[in-house]
């Protein structure tokens, strides 16, 4: 970004009118408010670094959002996930309560594998459509729907303490 004053200031005004949501899709998607702060960070990092070209280009928002889910996705491959957990488990974060997901709708969410999570938060949460969700995830719609179909009635047999097959009658 070199000295471009403007650049910078206009790159800070993002960070602070996104990072919330950011960070609440990333927790979404991971299921843990530090590494999601984590996420987040990683992800601010290379809009950062690509900020020139980002804002002349389609904006900054589409690019981040993007950023942070696929971060969300990766994160597990880096070393430091490799650890195993203890006997004592650490306090956790709780979530925020004005976003109107419950406790029990994320522990559901955390039973899904990533990519299916990502599929559900982006598209049941975030609002985006098929298209969107495609292009976001650098997945085929086909893909989009029928991940978003198989996580929604993993979240409905969680939740409602069903089997999915017992529910269907297969």
């Amino acid at each position: 970004m070199g000295s471009d004053r403007n650049a910078e200031a206009e790159f800070a005004a993002f960070v602070l009118s996104a990072q919330r949501r950011l960070r609440r899709v990333a927790y979404l998607v991971c299921g843990d408010w530090h590494r999601a702060e984590d996420i987040v960070q990683t992800a601010l990092a290379q809009v950062y670094a690509r900020w020139d070209r980002i804002r002349r280009e389609d904006g900054p928002e589409g690019y981040a959002h993007r950023a942070v889910v696929n971060a969300a996705i990766d994160e597990r491959r880096r070393p430091w996930r490799r650890e195993r957990a203890t006997d004592v488990l650490p306090d956790r974060a709780t979530p925020p309560a004005d976003d109107g997901i419950t406790p029990a709708v994320l522990a559901a969410l955390a039973t899904l594998p990533r990519r299916q999570r990502a599929v559900v938060v982006l598209r049941y949460v975030e609002d985006l459509d098929v298209e969107q969700t495609a292009a976001m995830l650098g997945i085929s719609p086909g893909t989009v729907k029928s991940q978003a179909a198989k996580g929604l009635a993993s979240l409905r047999a969680h939740l409602s303490g069903v089997p999915a097959d017992a529910r269907t009658g297969e």
